[in-house]
């Protein structure tokens, strides 16, 4: 009975550590936390539009430009809630303190951070580094066992990341064979193509 319990609560995990592993690495929305860059760029985005909302009044624009210049303010509220407010806060008094050339770099570097996602092979990786943890934790027979499966299924995951790179490497060293090589890979099932199709662009 206790032997049967114990096997059951490693399905579980074991079952949950897998569901994660596959949703990680298909994961699209999987993003790094936010950067300092990233955060001081929020919060002068909202110095920007108050900027802005502030000329449109005072310039006497039309209604419906200072509406778009207050929204825009009212929004940026919320990107900078979301980032949090930055360690150190850029000069951005004046809006020829915000429009200062720094203030342009940093607003690119943002947006190439932004742009940046966790290598899913790497988070594969810490899951399950993570979970023979817990079942070496766990111990006995089926403790044993898990870890024997993870750490297979662990190698296989890098031995898949070093074929696919030495493919991606071979084809672009090799431009002359791409369509053989394509024509070669044309039986994969749809799941095989969708894994490799995550694993290149990450």
């Amino acid at each position: 009975m206790r032997a049967e319990c114990k096997g059951e609560m490693m399905r579980k995990i074991l079952t949950t550590l897998m569901l994660g592993c596959i949703a990680l690495a298909g994961c699209e929305s999987l993003r790094f936390g936010p950067s300092e860059d990233q955060k001081q760029n929020a919060w002068l985005h909202n110095r920007t539009t108050a900027a802005a909302a502030q000329s449109a009044k005072a310039e006497d624009a039309s209604e419906k430009l200072q509406a778009l210049t207050q929204l825009s303010q009212l929004q940026s509220r919320a990107f900078t809630s979301y980032y949090g407010l930055p360690r150190e806060l850029p000069p951005a008094q004046s809006a020829e303190e915000i429009l200062a050339e720094s203030n342009f770099q940093l607003a690119e570097r943002a947006s190439d951070q932004s742009a940046q996602r966790p290598d899913a092979f790497v988070l594969a990786d810490s899951i399950f580094e993570l979970a023979i943890g817990i079942c070496a934790l766990m111990g006995g027979v089926y403790g044993t066992r898990a870890v024997g499966f993870l750490k297979d299924a662990r190698a296989k995951s890098k031995a898949l990341k070093e074929i696919i790179e030495g493919n991606e490497l071979f084809k672009s060293r090799n431009s002359e064979f791409a369509e053989d090589f394509k024509a070669a890979h044309k039986d994969q099932s749809p799941g095989t193509r969708q894994i490799v199709a995550e694993l290149k662009s990450s």
